[in-house]
């Protein structure tokens, strides 16, 4: 093999471990997330995340792909992770630009 196709594969594979890596070293956990770090719009993302879960559950329910008992359990089980984002946004106080 000639030497010079040899460095280049080497660069490469370089390349592409450093892109592939470099996340993982920084830790970055590799999700986009449009909130930024701000805590009141992730809860509002998981809130309406959750909402979907539970309109979904319906959905299956009703089409009959769902059975009703495993249909009731998952409702409780999301209604009540539902609740718990709620808590935990009403934690956070009334945001700023809503105080009189």
């Amino acid at each position: 093999m000639d030497p010079l196709v040899l460095l280049l594969i080497v660069a490469l594979v370089c390349c592409v471990a450093v892109v592939v890596l470099l996340p993982v070293l920084r830790g970055d956990s590799g999700e986009w997330s449009p909130e930024g770090d701000d805590p009141r719009a992730a809860l509002e993302a998981r809130k309406e995340a959750k909402y979907r879960e539970i309109r979904d559950a319906e959905l299956d329910f009703r089409s009959g792909k769902m059975a009703e008992g495993d249909y009731r359990a998952l409702d409780r089980s999301l209604r009540a992770e539902a609740i718990e984002i709620l808590k935990e946004i009403d934690a956070l106080g009334e945001p700023p630009n809503t105080r009189r």
